[in-house]
């Protein structure tokens, strides 16, 4: 019955070629972009490296100071973070690192544009980095101020030269040259949060740090012992902040503090939204949801449209059959088979076109080291997309089709 239902399917698909293209473009053009979407979300919001176990990691990047008349938003500074967050006893691990910060070096008369934070040894201990050649600097180096460095794979090349080792050599940055203990693979910008040219340890760093003040240009990751263990992490943080007292610099003109232990998800949605308070994932999630079918429903109020422009050429075939003890339910079924092939085979279109759009903003280097593609995840999901899509712009017309008479079908007639 389906190996007839296919053929019936193809045929029809070849009937009307024109019909077909416009049910096609507009299927695969929609899913195109819901592939893309879902690309960015998973390289963006997956756990990918170097935060591999991200659900059990929460993010603390942003502080807010209120006052009468002034308001202040910028990054905590070490001080709060080295006072009121690395003390917490819950977390397994607490990494404390800067912004990244961007600088010029020079090799053989060429420029070569990087971006450096400054981390602690926690940090290589809390996210996941695939080490080619060396290793993470140590605590021993943080605390006598060691002029060592890791760098990626990237530098590596365009300093030292492609294919050369770079493990114990020097390179200069900011007129202060620092040993490579370490060379890491590339880490895409999109992870915002991590990503980085150079690590080098913070107390390199020139400006004063440990200035008591709550604003400045450091971040902090908190490590769950497991996901499980992520919400008595943020009750301790959220305990501390409550305790925190604001430094007289600050105080003369903030009276009401304002920082967040955030999971990704809830750090992405907080910046989009610039939302302060608690993150509402649920409703966030609606909006997504809500989002995307509003998006696929022109498309699928077109393809209705042609799916009943279809039915109406084939009233005399749904008579016969009809005619010949063919059940409502059995051409339902038909018709729905014959849509969701359409749909499938535009979901396949949609899925080259988006593997070639993703290629081109790999090639192009707008987002450093990004290597956007379709994975299993986002497969998945796309090849749901498209059944959910091929079953609701086919289920009207199906029925319609299904309650002719027999007698007005094989006059041509809709009812």
């Amino acid at each position: 019955m389906l190996k007839n239902y296919l053929k019936i399917a193809w045929k029809v698909l070849l009937r009307r070629k024109f019909f077909t293209f416009i049910s096609l473009f507009g299927i695969s053009i929609t899913l195109m972009v819901l592939m893309i979407t879902a690309s960015f979300a998973d390289y963006l919001l997956g756990a990918h490296a170097p935060e591999t176990e991200s659900d059990r990691l929460l993010y603390v990047s942003r502080l807010k100071m209120s006052g009468e008349g002034f308001v202040m938003n910028t990054s905590p500074g070490f001080y709060f973070l080295d006072k009121y967050v690395t003390p917490l006893k819950t977390p397994e691990d607490i990494t404390i690192f800067s912004r990244e910060y961007p600088f010029n070096v020079y090799v053989n008369n060429r420029k070569i544009d990087l971006d450096l934070r400054y981390t602690d040894s926690n940090f290589w201990n809390v996210l996941d980095f695939n080490f080619v050649e060396g290793v993470p600097f140590t605590k021993a180096n943080v605390e006598s101020i060691g002029r060592v460095v890791v760098i990626n794979e990237a530098i590596r090349d365009n300093y030292f030269g492609k294919g050369t080792k770079a493990l114990g050599k020097s390179i200069v940055i900011d007129r202060i040259a620092y040993e490579v203990v370490g060379v890491v693979e590339n880490i895409p910008a999109s992870r915002v949060n991590t990503y980085a040219d150079v690590w080098v340890p913070y107390t390199n760093i020139k400006e004063d740090y440990r200035e008591p003040k709550f604003g400045g240009s450091f971040e902090a990751i908190l490590m769950a012992h497991s996901p499980g263990e992520v919400d008595k992490v943020k009750e301790e943080f959220y305990a501390a902040v409550n305790k925190a007292v604001i430094p007289a610099k600050d105080a003369a003109n903030y009276d009401k503090l304002e920082v967040h232990a955030d999971s990704m998800l809830e750090y992405f949605v907080r910046g989009v939204g610039e939302i302060d308070g608690p993150v509402n994932l649920y409703q966030f999630a609606a909006w997504v949801f809500f989002g995307t079918l509003f998006f696929m429903l022109l498309p699928t109020i077109n393809l209705v449209n042609i799916n009943i422009s279809r039915i109406m050429e084939r009233a005399s075939e749904i008579g016969i059959r009809k005619s010949f003890g063919a059940s409502s339910n059995t051409l339902v079924v038909q018709f729905l088979v014959e849509n969701l092939i359409l749909t499938l085979i535009g979901g396949l279109i949609g899925l080259v076109l988006a593997q070639g759009v993703l290629m081109l903003i790999n090639n192009s280097g707008i987002i450093p080291y990004t290597n956007f593609s379709i994975n299993p995840t986002v497969f998945a999901y796309s090849f749901l997309l498209c059944v959910f899509f091929g079953i609701l712009s086919g289920v009207y017309p199906a029925y319609k089709m299904s309650k002719l008479p027999a007698v007005a079908a094989l006059k041509g007639g809709v009812r």
